[in-house]
């Protein structure tokens, strides 16, 4: 980790090494960062922020409490789009950052739905998923037309801000004003209205910089990575007879219990669903994997599901793995059929050159028939004109 860590720092190019007197390797810190890392450690240099003091008291101030509040809301809005429940909406910005981001999929006249990433990223915890979010949107920021430099310093000036605490919106350029509003709708700064000259940041955006999940919000979402049964995570018990009752309130975890299997009846605090072969098949098509079903289903197990050994009853992951093993049985690949071949040797000719170029995916020599890749036909037709104009 040291070596990683000192191999990106020297190609940020933040230091440089150096030997040192008695032949010691050392390193030595770019001035321009060695004076602006003093400047920001000892409070130095120009405030870049007034902290509200031009805007004088906020009439609709937010305490701390209603701050993460709102947050978790916006957080778990996005959550819920990935999921498919039908109360959650977002912008269109939004859905097509999801997509970019692989965390979703979208098909011409279809909504979007969850992809095996984003079922993974909905096991992460909240921090984690933050910066992983965070960083697909910078990496579309220059397509959008806004100055990447100039968001990212703004990120790391909200990462100083304090908890709390009203900003003026003043001085900001129309592209960060645009990425403001983009951050109020992932829920890293409250405004109370889009042209309001004010905004708050949450504890999602101050901790996003430091990478601390421990000072993070708690959503349905913040342990899902945990060990089995640690906390309150668990809450599905599984039986034998492949139904599942899941003893949560959480719409997010209802609905993630939903991708794989088909609900039956909801209760007050518990719903009871049914694991069959068309809902584990449906969730593989959309690229949930079956490792990722039964990892999800044992670190939520119910802390009785834990006095038994294994967690889960063999039948049940056994089974489900099967279901995977049912759709893996054809693969599909694209190709250019070649036939009517008029000799036993033009056919082994041509075989041979797309066997030699790796393209070759069947063949049979009985009828004198082959197929090859669709970027190794433009290729396999040339030598074939080749071939015939020295015959």
């Amino acid at each position: 980790d040291h070596d990683e860590c000192v191999s990106v720092l020297a190609g940020l190019r933040l230091w440089h090494s150096q030997h040192l007197q008695g032949g010691l390797q050392g390193y030595i810190l770019n001035p321009v960062f060695k004076d602006n890392l003093k400047i920001a450690l000892l409070g130095g240099g120009r405030a870049w922020a007034d902290e509200g003091g031009t805007l004088g008291p906020d009439r609709h101030a937010r305490d701390i409490g209603s701050l993460d509040r709102y947050a978790t809301e916006r957080w778990e809005v996005i959550l819920h789009f990935m999921v498919g429940s039908p109360c959650a909406a977002v912008s269109q910005d939004l859905a097509q950052l999801l997509v970019h981001a692989g965390l979703m999929k979208s098909e011409a006249g279809e909504p979007p739905y969850i992809t095996s990433a984003g079922f993974q990223f909905l096991l992460l915890d909240t921090a984690s998923q933050l910066w992983y979010f965070t960083l697909q949107y910078l990496k579309t920021a220059q397509s959008r037309g806004m100055d990447l430099v100039e968001i990212l310093s703004f990120l790391f000036q909200l990462s100083f801000s304090t908890l709390g605490r009203d900003y003026s919106v003043e001085g900001m350029s129309d592209s960060l004003l645009t990425f403001l509003q983009h951050l109020r709708e992932f829920g890293l700064v409250f405004q109370r209205k889009r042209k309001s000259r004010r905004y708050y940041p949450t504890r999602l955006a101050i901790t996003l910089a430091t990478g601390d999940s421990s000072s993070s919000l708690h959503t349905p979402t913040a342990s899902l990575a945990s060990t089995p049964g640690s906390g309150d995570s668990g809450f599905i018990v599984v039986e034998t007879n492949y139904r599942i009752y899941a003893y949560t309130n959480s719409e997010l975890q209802i609905a993630l219990v939903a991708l794989f299997s088909e609900m039956l009846y909801r209760f007050p605090n518990v719903v009871v669903a049914q694991v069959t072969r068309e809902s584990v098949q449906q969730a593989i098509a959309n690229g949930i994997t079956a490792q990722q079903i039964i990892h999800f289903l044992r670190t939520r197990a119910h802390p009785v599901m834990l006095r038994q050994t294994p967690f889960l009853p063999p039948t049940i992951t056994d089974q489900i793995r099967l279901w995977e093993l049912e759709r893996d049985r054809l693969q599909f690949t694209e190709g250019v059929l070649y036939n009517q071949f008029l000799s036993q040797t033009d056919f082994e000719v041509l075989r041979d050159r797309a066997k030699s170029l790796g393209c070759l995916v069947w063949q049979d020599a009985a009828h004198r028939v082959m197929v090859v890749t669709l970027w190794g036909h433009s290729e396999v037709k040339k030598f074939w004109k080749r071939q015939k104009s020295q015959m």
